[in-house]
C-alpha cells in the first residue's frame, strides 16, 4: 500500500515550481545598481569623527526613507561635518523606498569604501553624502548615461521623441514635485529632479537632460540621463506603451552603456507585484487544499485499520 506522503510532497514540490519560483523572478527589483560615484579623496579619521557624523547620517536617511521620497541632513559641526541625502524615484510607494534606501550604506561601503564623498544610485532611490570642504559640482553635470543599442526603424521617430520629451518639461516645469511620466505615441517618459530644487531649477535641468539624450543616443529607442540634479529616461515602444507603472521600471533595461561608472541595470514592475500577490494567494489556497486532503487520506486509512 502506496503512502499519502509521496504524493503530497511531489504536490507540494509542484506548487513552488509553478507559483513561489516564479514570482521571485517578477517581483520588482529597485535595489539593481545603476552607477557608482565615488570621490578619490581616501577620508582621514583618525579619531573616528567621521565615521560617528557618518552613522547618524545613514541613520537618519533609513529612517526617513518610510515616510518621505526625499530628505536632506547634516551632522556633525564645523570642518567635522558631513551632509547627506536620499531620494526615491516619485512612483516607489513608502515601503519601496525604504526597503530601496536601506540597502545603500552598506553599498557605498562596499563600493566605494570610506571616502570623502559618495554617491550610489539604484534602480528605484539614490543616495548620497560629502564631508564639509568638498568641492561642488554643477547641477547640470553629466553623472552617467545609458542608450539602447536599438535604434528606431523608420521615419519619424525623433520627432515624436521630441515631442514626448517637449510635454515632459513642461510636466515637470508645472509644479508636479519635480516628478513627471507621460507616454506619448509609443513613447513613454520619465522625469525627475532632487527634491531640494526650485521648479525653474527643475524644468533648467530636465531640458538641459533632454539636449543631452537628443545628442547622446539619437534614434536609440531608449535612453537614460543621469545629471547631478535631475534625470530622465525614455522609452519606444512600437506596440504601444505599457501601463504606466510597468514603463517607470522597465524603461530603465538597456543593453549597452557608456558612462565614467561602473553599472549594471534590471526590470521591475509594479504590475508583476500585483501577479505576486494573487499567485501567492492562490498557491497558499492550494496548499490548504492539499493539506486538508492529506489529512483526510490520513483520517481514512486509520479507519481502515
Amino acid at each position: 500500500m502506496s503512502s499519502p506522503v509521496k504524493p503530497f510532497f511531489s504536490l507540494l514540490f509542484l506548487l513552488l515550481f509553478l507559483f513561489i519560483i516564479p514570482l521571485l523572478q517578477s517581483a520588482p527589483d529597485n535595489s539593481n545598481l545603476v552607477y557608482k560615484g565615488c570621490a578619490k579623496q581616501p577620508l582621514q579619521d583618525p579619531n573616528g569623527v567621521y565615521s560617528s557624523a557618518l552613522s547618524a547620517i545613514f541613520g537618519t536617511l533609513i529612517q526617513q526613507s518610510s515616510k518621505a521620497k526625499f530628505f536632506k541632513t547634516t551632522s556633525g559641526s564645523g570642518q567635522a561635518s558631513v551632509s547627506g541625502l536620499f531620494q526615491c524615484r516619485g512612483d516607489l510607494t513608502n515601503l519601496d523606498c525604504y526597503n530601496c534606501v536601506s540597502r545603500l550604506p552598506i553599498l557605498m561601503d562596499k563600493l566605494c569604501g570610506k571616502t570623502v564623498a559618495a554617491r550610489i544610485q539604484l534602480l528605484g532611490c539614490y543616495m548620497l553624502y560629502e564631508v564639509s570642504g568638498f568641492a561642488q559640482i554643477s547641477g547640470m553635470e553629466m553623472l552617467y548615461k545609458t542608450c539602447g543599442s536599438t535604434n528606431a526603424g523608420g521615419s519619424g521617430f525623433e520627432e515624436r521623441r521630441d515631442s514626448a520629451f517637449t510635454t515632459l518639461e513642461s510636466g515637470v516645469g508645472s509644479g508636479n514635485g519635480g516628478f513627471y511620466t507621460t507616454s506619448y505615441e509609443s513613447l513613454y517618459v520619465l522625469g525627475q529632479c532632487q527634491g531640494d530644487l526650485g521648479t525653474s531649477d527643475c524644468g533648467d535641468c530636465v531640458k538641459n537632460a533632454v539636449q543631452r539624450a537628443q545628442v547622446e543616443c539619437g534614434s536609440s529607442i531608449s535612453g537614460q540621463i543621469y545629471l547631478h540634479r535631475c534625470f530622465i529616461s525614455y522609452s519606444y515602444y512600437p506596440n504601444g506603451t505599457p501601463n504606466p507603472e510597468k514603463s517607470s521600471s522597465s524603461s530603465y533595461s538597456s543593453s549597452s552603456s557608456s558612462s565614467s561608472s561602473s553599472s549594471s541595470s534590471g526590470t521591475g514592475t509594479n504590475a508583476g507585484k500585483t501577479v505576486a500577490i494573487i499567485l501567492g494567494g492562490a498557491a497558499g489556497v492550494g496548499f490548504i487544499v492539499i493539506c486538508i486532503l492529506f489529512a483526510k487520506n490520513l483520517a481514512k486509512k486509520h479507519d481502515d485499520y
